[in-house]
């Protein structure tokens, strides 16, 4: 029996991943913003609903009249007017593995307008830096296939110009007859409940069913006999290792073990080659299993394991087409109330639930108990600080112990973890900490101002030792920053990477705003990290040309501040020629809004790199994971 088939239910995803799915309806999309984003949709205004989630554009319709057209650009001009950006944020690809965030360096394929190499396209692209701002882009030009998103890496593309019902309004109801056959869905009764695990078939129910024929694949699959799952939807599956087997020795074993749903890919690789996606398909199911997947002239469904030499031209198939839906299983397992959901997702899948007030806004602090000298104390965030039942000459004479080096226990050292990011602290603090800054990583800037509305401590620190100045580049800067500067807050505290406020600002991709505000805030610029970079080094290594000022500043300000060594790396780096600095032309950290999601017209400037350190969301997450 496969790994999944010991963690998974049949036809699910791993409890590792439905946790991370979980945190991810719960927190990346927020209900202000479906909100916000749905009444700028219904009222016209394309650009508003895309500022409202986070995603910035380039798209100039007088120009691509000019250049394709009248009739391309009222076409694209009337997909705009039913783009709904809070629905393709809630669909996109994330990176799991204990984190929450977009998946980084896609491109996902939206509408084509023609069918030449000079077609205009609609799509969207993710930031490179895994961690950074969550912020999108949404454009409208020729794509190269070939184009690779920087020196190492390709870009990945997602093709959802067949699946609409990800990104238009028009379509969002076509989501039910991907989900499965009209009669119900899989794992599902007709009213929308969960079956019971007595309900699940233990034998091939037959044609008559064919949602239960569905449920039967994914019971064998479960099992790990994938060959009998493939051919229980309709495909042939040929498990012969392919030519080069050392690279796929263990291939049998991952697709054994994968988590997909063998239905799903009959209906989609069919449903794709209907609408002249092509007959031929490769995915990998797992990191060590290629598949190529074919739809003969006949009819007939194949499928079998290939080495990556032989699918180089082949296309790929898209993620939808079969990995088994994230809310069906949430809402399945109970993780999740069908009403939490999208409210177009909701009425697609789930229309018997009535309408849908989607994810839940954040929970008001609450009273922790902590055993202290043998006692149980009260602890709790009110009025903005952790209060503890201490009197002042006990916290006192604990900072002298803690001083000098002592060990602080109890109230005081629940305390101490809460504002240095380090120690244990109690469960229920660890949840009020980590909502508050997934809060922050997806830029749910008043989910963190009610937290903060509500008691919430502002000197919590994540593990990698962030504060809330140091994430300012993920929310609106103005609300925030004030607020947390009449809090006490310190503008030169350092995180684990020495790193002040400042220079996360530069480094994370935060706008010239906001550093300007920093610096009138009195932020010191004679400040270097823990690579011993300057402030303007930091600026040419992200190559953020809206920061030219800053570098300048400190080049007149401190010369000699910088690493020598690293300029010196810098101009031999010039001098080869051949390391293309065009790295990250698209994430266009330079000419974003002043508030972060504004729209933006023109060529972007450079920012990070995919290497990037900052982990402003899940202080408790594993470093990794695999783009789902």
């Amino acid at each position: 029996m496969s790994e999944n088939a010991r963690t998974a239910p049949p036809g699910g995803i791993p409890p590792e991943d439905a946790a991370a799915w979980q945190r991810i309806r719960r927190y990346a999309v927020p209900a202000h913003m479906i909100e916000r984003a749905t009444a700028h949709r219904l009222a016209g205004d394309w650009r508003a609903a895309c500022a409202a989630a986070g995603t910035e554009t380039t798209v100039d319709p007088a120009a691509l009249a000019a250049e394709h057209g009248a009739d391309i650009a009222a076409a694209v001009a009337e997909d705009l007017r039913h783009f709904a950006p809070d629905l393709l944020r809630w669909h996109l690809p994330r990176v799991l593995g204990g984190r929450t965030v977009v998946a980084p360096n896609r491109r996902v394929l939206l509408a084509r307008y023609g069918s030449g190499p000079d077609a205009p396209v609609l799509y969207v692209t993710t930031r490179a830096m895994v961690d950074g701002p969550q912020r999108l882009r949404l454009h409208c030009a020729p794509v190269d296939p070939h184009a690779r998103r920087h020196s190492y890496a390709s870009w990945v593309v997602e093709d959802w110009t067949r699946a609409r019902w990800f990104w238009d309004a028009r379509h969002t109801a076509e989501l039910r007859a991907v989900a499965g056959p009209a009669d119900r869905i899989p794992f599902f009764h007709p009213d929308g409940t969960p079956l019971r695990e007595d309900e699940v078939p233990a034998a091939d129910p037959g044609p008559a069913d064919p949602a239960g024929q569905a449920e039967w694949a994914a019971v064998l699959q479960w099992r790990g006999e994938s060959a009998e799952a493939f051919a229980a939807a309709g495909i042939a599956l040929d498990l012969t290792l392919p030519p080069n087997a050392y690279r796929w020795s263990d291939a049998v074993a991952a697709l054994k073990g994968a988590t997909l749903d063998p239905a799903l890919l009959a209906a989609g690789v069919r449903r794709l080659a209907a609408a002249g996606a092509g007959d031929r398909f490769e995915f990998a199911p797992h990191w060590r299993c290629l598949l190529l997947v074919e739809l003969a002239p006949d009819g007939a469904l194949r499928a079998r394991l290939v080495d990556s030499s032989e699918v180089r031209d082949v296309p790929r198939l898209p993620d939808h087409a079969w990995r088994p839906l994230p809310d069906l299983h949430l809402v399945r397992t109970g993780r999740t109330a069908p009403r939490e959901l999208h409210p177009l997702v909701t009425a697609a899948l789930f229309p018997a639930a009535g309408p849908a007030a989607g994810p839940p806004g954040p929970a008001a602090p609450r009273t922790v108990r902590v055993r202290c000298v043998g006692e149980w104390h009260e602890v709790r965030s009110r009025g903005g600080v952790l209060d503890v039942p201490h009197s002042a000459e006990e916290q006192q004479r604990e900072r002298a112990l803690r001083a000098f080096g002592g060990d602080v226990a109890g109230c005081f050292a629940v305390r101490e973890a809460w504002a240095s990011g380090e120690g244990r602290l109690p469960r229920a603090l660890r949840a009020e900490r980590r909502e508050l800054f997934e809060r922050v990583q997806h830029g749910d800037t008043p989910g963190v101002l009610a937290l903060l509305d509500a008691g919430l401590d502002p000197r919590v620190r994540n593990g990698r030792g962030q504060g809330l100045l140091h994430l300012l580049p993920f929310v609106r800067h103005e609300e925030l920053l004030p607020r947390l500067l009449e809090a006490g807050l310190g503008l030169e505290e350092q995180d684990d990477f020495e790193r002040t406020p400042l220079q996360s600002a530069v480094q994370n991709g935060g706008t010239a705003s906001l550093v300007r505000a920093l610096l009138a805030a009195g932020a010191r610029t004679d400040v270097t990290d823990n690579m011993e970079l300057s402030l303007g080094q930091v600026v040419s290594r992200y190559k953020r040309a809206d920061l030219a000022f800053l570098k300048e500043l400190v080049e007149e300000r401190h010369p000699g501040i910088n690493f020598e060594e690293y300029d010196e790396f810098l101009a031999e780096r010039a001098e080869w020629g051949d390391f293309e600095d065009d790295d990250y032309e698209e994430d266009g950290y330079g000419e974003a809004g002043d508030d972060g999601d504004a729209a933006v017209k023109g060529d972007a400037a450079a920012d990070g790199d995919a290497a990037a350190e900052a982990d402003a969301a899940t202080e408790d997450a594993s470093d990794g994971g695999a783009a789902r």
